[in-house]
């Protein structure tokens, strides 16, 4: 029996995956929950176990390759007799030709209908200013081929323009982008230049885009004095993320600071004890994460999101944990937060993270986020501004913990303080809430008595 392996959904707002590295190769025996593939997101990059255990027969989606969620990207012969398909490798991307030169046209038949003139206006495919939904292997063949993508039709979901949608438009030509015509020519000897990939557009795309790609001249390249690095996958992904984020919720931000002195001497003194009894380390998130579920608890509208014009409370905790990698940021989840004890919530954290930065995170647990916490305090940042991670309405950002001199009882004391800063969505959270909620996890830390084991 044949079991279709599928692209998974890594995040309620992810609609694609790039498949960066096959672990199997057709014909090879595969054990059910075995890693078989790499996946990259702007959420996470990943290993994808099995579905199924059985023979590899074959692989749909080549290596480099961006295809939607619920793709079928490989097919595992689970009852392991059957062989590797013929085609034991996929089958290589159609090349993309480049526009025939105009001063060749095809002759025309008698039946043909008759071309539109060259300059004449064609009728925009979508609204003005409505977002073009693409993947970044359409938007790197739209860019190659001077292709406007506002003026493609997209067959994909939600108008989507899927790949096939960009070759037909490149075979058929499409319009040229907006400020193809104003480019300079390029000598001949640019050709030993670097290659210039340009990050995806925001947003609106089109002039602004091709604005900004232009921002260094090519010139300074001759002179070595600038190294030009594709972005990676997930880099891209990323950037398309947060200038989403941006553009959809109106951001605000309340600061405030705390003494966690106490905090900073339970956990001096119990960190070995701790370790030893639970075999887990003693960080000082949980302590943040526990304040935050209490925050959550008491002022919901920041536990939200928003669908159109209605504002969905959420009743569980699910808190994501943002988490530096070498290669970029993923923001794993603590599911349903407000169950757990103190020692709970130090197990999963811990356990996140380290399989987040050994790839090894299920699809699962990078979804149904509803709060986030981002931490660039642990690089000695002061305090941070972060972009709020859809489809939530807030994120926490914790600053560095340092001893600093304040004022107590009309005295000069040396006490632990850290910044702590709020991001939020003002469609839905107003000043006045966001206050009380950082006066609630305030008042939390700094009074704390909860047991740590």
């Amino acid at each position: 029996m044949a079991t279709d392996v599928i692209m998974p959904q890594m995040g309620e707002s992810i609609f694609e995956g790039t498949i960066t590295k096959w672990l199997k190769k057709p014909g090879d025996k595969i054990e059910r929950d075995e890693p078989l593939f790499e996946i990259s997101t702007d959420k996470v990059d990943a290993e994808i176990p099995a579905p199924a255990a059985g023979v590899l027969k074959e692989i749909k989606v080549s290596e480099g390759q961006t295809v939607p969620i619920q793709t079928v990207v490989a097919v595992i012969d689970a009852d392991g007799a059957g062989a590797a398909s013929a085609a034991a490798s996929p089958a290589p991307a159609k090349p993309v030709a480049a526009p025939a030169p105009a001063a060749a046209p095809k002759a025309a038949s008698p039946a043909a209908a008759p071309a539109p003139a060259a300059g004449a206006p064609s009728a925009p495919v979508r609204p003005a200013g409505e977002k073009v939904r693409s993947s970044p292997l359409v938007r790197k063949i739209a860019r190659e081929n001077n292709i406007d993508l506002s003026q493609v039709p997209g067959t994909g979901a939600g108008g989507r323009v899927s790949k096939d949608d960009i070759l037909a438009a490149v075979e058929g030509g499409a319009r040229p982008a907006a400020l193809a015509s104003a480019a300079p020519p390029v000598a001949a000897s640019s050709a030993a230049l670097p290659v210039r990939t340009a990050p995806p557009p925001p947003s609106g795309g089109g002039q602004a885009s091709a604005i900004l790609e232009s921002a260094v001249p090519r010139e300074r390249m001759y002179f070595g004095q600038y190294e030009v690095q594709p972005m990676s996958v997930m880099r891209q992904k990323i950037a398309e993320h947060m200038v989403l984020s941006k553009r959809v919720s109106p951001h605000v931000y309340s600061v405030d600071e705390v003494d966690v002195t106490n905090i900073a001497n339970l956990r001096a003194k119990s960190k070995g004890k701790f370790e030893e009894a639970t075999g887990t380390r003693l960080t000082f998130m949980p302590f943040f994460v526990r304040a935050a579920v209490e925050g959550l608890r008491a002022f919901p509208t920041v536990n939200s999101s928003v669908d159109g014009t209605n504002i969905v409370l959420h009743k569980e905790c699910n808190i994501g944990i943002a988490v530096a990698l070498d290669w970029g940021l993923i923001v794993p989840v603590i599911k349903n937060a407000e169950e757990k004890n103190f020692l709970g919530i130090a197990r999963a954290i811990n356990d996140l993270a380290e399989r987040a930065r050994a790839k090894k995170l299920k699809p699962e647990e990078v979804q149904e986020g509803t709060f986030s916490i981002t931490n660039p305090g642990v690089f000695g940042g002061l305090f941070g501004l972060p972009v709020i991670s859809q489809p939530n309405v807030a994120i926490l950002g914790l600053g560095a913990i340092e001893k600093r001199p304040v004022v107590v009882d009309d005295a000069i004391a040396i006490r632990s303080m850290v910044y702590l800063t709020l991001s939020y969505d003002h469609r839905v959270v107003d000043g006045a809430a966001a206050h009380q909620f950082m006066g609630r996890i305030k008042h939390t830390l700094e009074n704390w008595s909860e047991s740590i084991l």
